[in-house]
C-alpha cells in the first residue's frame, strides 16, 4: 500500500478545484497547502493525494481509483466529477469482470488522467 502519491497538473488552481468538487461526495477534500505549487488531498486530516503544480510536465493516461463507501457515493462522485468539468468515461454500474461486487464510475481529470470511484461492498 502506498503512504501517499503524488502527480504533476498543469494548471493547479484549475485541478484543485476540479478534485474538490468531484471526492467531496467521497468524503475527501483538501487537508494541506504547505507551499504554493502543492495541495494535499486525503481524509482524517492526513494529505495521501497530491497535486504539484512545478510548471514540469503534467502526468497523462494515469488511473486513480478512489474508494467509494457506497453505490450512492459512486453515483454522486460521477455526477459532482462532470459538474466540474471532467469528461465521462464510463457512467456508474457494475463492473463484474473485476469481480461481483465492483461498482464504479470514471471520469477524466483536466489532465486526461481517468478518475474511479470504485465500491467494493455487496449489494444487500
Amino acid at each position: 500500500m502506498f503512504d501517499h502519491v503524488a502527480i504533476e497538473v498543469a494548471d493547479l488552481p484549475r485541478s484543485r478545484a476540479f478534485y474538490e468538487v468531484t471526492l467531496a461526495p467521497l468524503g475527501i477534500e483538501v487537508v494541506s497547502e504547505p507551499v504554493p505549487h502543492m495541495v494535499g488531498i486525503g481524509s482524517e486530516g492526513k494529505p495521501w493525494f497530491w497535486l504539484m503544480g512545478r510548471g514540469r510536465p503534467q502526468a497523462r493516461g494515469v488511473h486513480l481509483a478512489f474508494p467509494a463507501p457506497d453505490r450512492d457515493a459512486v453515483d454522486t462522485f460521477h455526477a459532482a466529477g462532470l459538474a466540474a468539468g471532467g469528461i465521462d468515461n464510463g457512467a456508474p454500474g457494475p463492473r463484474p469482470i473485476y469481480h461481483s461486487s465492483y461498482y464504479a464510475a470514471f471520469v477524466l481529470d483536466p489532465d486526461g488522467n481517468n478518475v474511479e470511484a470504485v465500491c467494493h461492498a455487496p449489494v444487500d
